[in-house]
């Protein structure tokens, strides 16, 4: 199979370099074996200008959007590129694509607790998703660990759920979240904060999670919950730009673009939360914008390199 330009990653900056690349007419393949990314899984949408909707809505939107044109969707992930003179040789789970650029929409991966039984649990009280997850709480008691926006907003929309909610965080405040979202945890009285802390380890029975052993400052103490929603951040997927051989921003462990979304490697661009292209901002709104520009830096290197 043969392509112009293949766009690596269903979430707001592929669907977004999709649809600019489909009104260039060139001819694109977007791959991806999860939609949405991270605003699909996002919850309300309130600060994406002119809508405010559910994420999966929103990117439900985006895909149609680009369906409409004549693009071809292969629902895998890319599991290797390589180089090959001009063309790069992808591979997904079943295809093989030789395309003549690349753009990397592909992400980031939550991070884990690294604790011992933390994978078994997944699924069994264990989550990376509050809003997929939290209406599984009704009357339960759950945790949420982390100290950002998605473990602040988490907290808020467990506590319409959820008897009981614990926010966990290691640091002494949260870590630069909206203001308004402090305001809506204030108004939670079911909410109990616990700065200074860490989980030690996950306690489990038959039916699943059960508890958690958490110390504060030099204190022990164990808490019976439901369950455990673990909002610490993401980091960068980099398999895909170490094959490539991309450049690495040293700081930040994203891949270095610059305006253009250009990458180091001639013929491959990325967008989104992948790149350092918005420093600590990673909106759908800023995945999006980058996904555009993306489009049309690949459409001009594919006209000047015919």
């Amino acid at each position: 199979m043969k392509t112009d330009l293949l766009i690596a990653g269903q979430g707001a900056a592929g669907y977004s370099a999709a649809l600019y690349s489909a009104r260039y007419q060139v001819n694109t393949i977007i791959t991806g074996g999860e939609f949405g990314g991270e605003t699909a899984i996002g919850g309300m949408i309130e600060n994406y200008p002119g809508i405010e909707a559910d994420g999966f809505d929103i990117m439900m939107n985006m895909k149609n959007q680009v369906m409409n044109y004549d693009i071809k969707l292969i629902e895998e992930d890319v599991k290797s590129i390589e180089k090959n003179n001009s063309i790069f040789i992808v591979n997904t789970e079943t295809s093989i694509v030789e395309s003549k650029g690349i753009i990397l929409c592909i992400g980031r991966e939550r991070r884990k607790l690294g604790l011992p039984n933390e994978e078994a649990l997944v699924g069994k009280g264990v989550s990376y998703c509050s809003t997929c997850d939290a209406p599984l709480y009704k009357n339960k008691i759950a945790a949420i660990v982390g100290g950002g926006n998605a473990a602040v907003e988490g907290a808020v929309l467990l506590s319409k759920y959820a008897k009981e909610v614990h926010l966990i965080y290691r640091g002494s405040n949260f870590h630069r979240p909206e203001k308004i979202l402090i305001s809506q945890l204030e108004a939670c009285s079911n909410i109990n904060i616990h700065f200074n802390s860490k989980v030690e380890a996950i306690l489990s029975d038959n039916a699943g999670v059960s508890g958690i052993n958490l110390t504060t400052n030099t204190e022990k103490s164990k808490i019976t919950i439901d369950g455990i929603f673990i909002e610490i951040g993401a980091d960068p997927r980099l398999e895909l730009p170490n094959q490539l051989k991309l450049k690495i921003d040293s700081s930040t462990n994203e891949v270095d673009v610059n305006k253009l979304m250009e990458t180091s490697v001639e013929g491959v661009f990325a967008a989104g939360d992948l790149t350092n292209a918005s420093g600590s901002l990673k909106q759908t709104v800023t995945a999006a914008g980058q996904g555009a520009i993306a489009a049309l830096s690949a459409y001009t290197f594919l006209n000047t390199h015919k």
